[in-house]
């Protein structure tokens, strides 16, 4: 998430738009700025490529509300139903229930005085409409920013039509976007009337300054005078500005070579952003060579019909929706469409497999980073495959080998969705037992997170069966270990020890070693040391930790670290608890692992008030308290989990008194989960407030690293099970 920190827009916001040279405009920027600051609802609408994102980018970096500005890009989602999850994620918002995400956003939104601006509306009208009513009602500081091709068309909604530059701005963007390419048109009469003839449209201008280091104004010029003539038969007056606008981009694509509109139109199936491998792969063969297509898309770059931009995950490339729409009927009509979204299917399939393995490995960081940026596309492959009875049991293996992205990077609800209807859609079909299996055993251990006993019950009890009729020992370890994780949380300890030694011994058998396998080994700590064996939880977990740093994870061990602090708090090391806690809370709040950095956050504020800062601890407990609606039923309900709360609050409460510790609750439960983290993360009471050690914490014991461990990446690596 990209803080927007421009024209004093506070810390706190996102910008996936590039805001690069900005030409003319200066009206509409300062009567956009104007209407913002007159209603809570402003549409901007116009024609395609008109510059509508653009403008509203700027004018929102102007606004000073003091809970930021965050953009939703719209454009890459198709289903409906995933207009609120958008907006979800691009607030940062991490929800484990199993109630619907508008329901975290107006909880999220109740108290704050943002401005949410919802980019490319137009395709999903009646959903965003009906979210911005929702929004509106129940959030009175909010703002929003719609931008579309069509109002919204709802009640209080204020319209800010944008029109095409006049000649003057358009004149100076096609020069300002030439000199980007290394071109020099002038200021000559064929410039001007170019752009007349181009209608002023930002888009269709930059297409022509594309083609300047190859063509001049006049033989553009007369390029298109051809092309208009042809569509309205001489006369110029009767095509309207979306024509003009198609027909400058069918212009440009007949200017491309045959290599050029092959992969525009190939490349028209990925959604948001992509990378040069997945294109090499997805867009390759039959008529362009895979070692060609750098070249290709360079060239493509170069006449504007791909954007590029630096991303945590690396460069990426991107079309604007108007040129990918127009890609997208080329493919339709080049009769290879299914074959190009199969690819893109088989592709994202494969990225999403070499993930899983990967993070059991040092780059667990980096694969969450590369999830992120892919989720557009991963959900385009999921729609696919989950779209006709052939393909469903490749949207199961997808939606299973995702369990990484939805468990481990706080995306529980969305992956409940998928789960589901991979699981629904794949009932009585003949297909690959082992797909299907996959699917179970992940969806139950989602639905165990959510609290959702029944739904976790009803899929593992399934898988477990299967596995059995199957003889497939590996799914029936997953359904064993997570029934055993259920059981945990229930505060069945006896059934919970016993489920867990018998999955760790099926895993042992069939050498199964991975993030799941490790977190079964901690899940049995846990019922070790609720059951008053600490020196048993701290074996097991520290052979977790030397395990989880010899293979460079991070994720697993963050949990063995929350168990290896709750024993140094019962030996009265609190210095070692406390560093312990504050590396588990930085990597599982990195992680977006919101069950972890919760449990993290309510151990701190028991080591607090040990320490004697019992005001401290109980602004920790708040905050927590805060944070538990999102991850489900307060410490699962469990007496065991429980323990540590209440003995911190009656500690807390006999030093400060009821009243003084229910105001200091109350004071952290106004504190953001950033806010709250960053609390956490600071030493009570030093003089400089400066935050806790970080860093890895060396096992008791432990000779100090002198190298830095390697991976090692073998068949079973990752989470193997079909």
């Amino acid at each position: 998430m990209r803080n927007l920190r421009l024209e004093g827009v506070p810390p706190n916001g996102n910008l996936p738009l590039e805001l690069d040279a900005f030409v003319g405009r200066a009206a509409e920027l300062a009567g956009l700025a104007r209407a913002l600051g007159a209603g809570r609802l402003v549409t901007v609408t116009g024609v395609g490529g008109v510059g509508k994102s653009r403008l509203a980018v700027r004018a929102a970096a102007r606004s000073a509300l003091p809970d930021g500005v965050w953009r939703v890009d719209l454009a890459p989602v198709l289903d409906a139903e995933f207009v609120d999850y958008a907006v979800v994620e691009a607030l940062g918002l991490t929800d484990h229930t199993t109630r619907p995400p508008r329901e975290t956003l107006l909880e999220h939104l109740a108290d704050r005085d943002l401005l949410l601006v919802l980019d490319g509306v137009e395709h999903l009208v009646d959903a965003c409409a009906s979210l911005v009513v929702d929004l509106l009602g129940r959030a009175p500081g909010l703002r929003v920013l719609a931008v579309g091709r069509r109002p919204l068309s709802v009640a209080g909604e204020r319209l800010f039509p944008l029109a095409p530059l006049g000649v003057d701005e358009a004149a100076e963007l096609l020069r300002v976007r030439a000199a980007q390419q290394g071109a020099a048109p002038g200021d000559g009469p064929e410039v001007r009337e170019l752009c007349r003839r181009l209608d002023g449209i930002p888009l269709a201008i930059e297409l022509a300054a594309g083609r300047l280091g190859a063509l001049s104004p006049g033989q553009m010029l007369r390029r298109l005078d051809d092309r208009f003539r042809l569509l309205t038969g001489g006369g110029r007056s009767a095509l309207p500005r979306h024509r003009t606008l198609r027909t400058a981009i069918g212009w440009s694509h007949e200017l491309c070579t045959p290599q050029e509109r092959l992969l525009w139109a190939r490349l028209s199936v990925f959604a948001g952003g992509f990378d040069l491998e997945a294109a090499e792969y997805v867009c390759g063969g039959s008529g362009l060579p895979a070692e060609d297509l750098l070249d290709v898309l360079s060239s493509l770059l170069g006449q504007s019909v791909l954007t590029r931009e630096e991303t945590p995950a690396g460069p990426r490339y991107r079309m604007l929706d108007t040129v990918r729409a127009y890609g997208a009927d080329w493919l339709e009509g080049t009769g290879d469409a299914a074959r190009v979204r199969r690819r893109h299917r088989d592709w994202y399939l494969g990225l999403a497999t070499s993930c899983e393995l990967e993070w059991f490995s040092p780059r667990q960081r980096e694969v969450a980073a590369r999830i992120e940026a892919e989720l557009p596309n991963l959900r385009g492959a999921l729609e696919y495959s989950l779209a006709g009875p052939e393909e469903t049991h490749l949207g199961q293996y997808l939606a299973g080998s995702l369990w990484f992205c939805w468990v481990g990077c706080g995306r529980l609800s969305e992956g409940r969705r998928w789960l589901d209807q991979a699981v629904r859609l794949g009932t009585g079909r003949a297909a690959p037992e082992l797909s299907r299996l996959k699917a179970l055993w992940v969806l139950g251990y989602v639905a165990v997170l959510q609290g959702d006993t029944a739904a976790a019950l009803t899929a593992l009890q399934e898988c477990r069966t299967r596995a059995e009729r199957t003889a497939n020992a590996t799914a029936l370890a997953y359904a064993e270990h997570r029934t055993g994780c259920l059981a945990l949380i229930t505060d069945d300890m006896t059934g919970a020890e016993t489920l867990l030694r018998s999955a760790l011994e099926r895993y042992q058998e069939i050498g199964e070693l991975n993030s799941n396998v490790l977190m079964g080994r901690v899940e049995l700590a846990m019922t070790r040391a609720f059951q008053g064996d600490l020196a048993d939880a701290v074996r097991l977990c520290e052979d977790v930790y030397r395990v989880c740093e010899d293979h460079g994870e991070r994720w697993a061990r963050s949990y063995a670290q929350y168990v290896l602090a709750y024993a140094a708090w019962s030996d009265g090391d609190q210095a070692r608890a406390r560093e312990l806690l504050t590396e588990c809370l930085g990597s599982s709040h990195g992680f977006r692992d919101l069950l972890a950095s919760v449990l993290s956050v309510e151990l701190l504020a028991l080591v607090t008030v040990t320490e004697g800062h019992a005001r401290e601890a109980a602004v920790l407990q708040g905050a927590a308290e805060r944070m538990w609606p999102s991850v489900g039923l307060r410490l699962f309900g469990s007496a065991h989990y429980n323990a540590p709360h209440e003995l911190c609050e009656a500690t807390a409460r006999e030093e400060l008194g009821d009243e003084r510790y229910e105001e200091c609750v109350r004071e952290g439960a106004r504190l953001s989960r950033e806010e709250a983290v960053a609390r956490a993360l600071l030493r009570p009471g030093s003089p400089d407030g400066l935050p806790a050690p970080r860093g890895p914490v060396p096992r008791a014991g432990a000779p100090a690293r002198t190298a830095k461990p390697a991976a090692s990446p073998t068949r079973k690596g990752g989470e193997t099970t079909g």
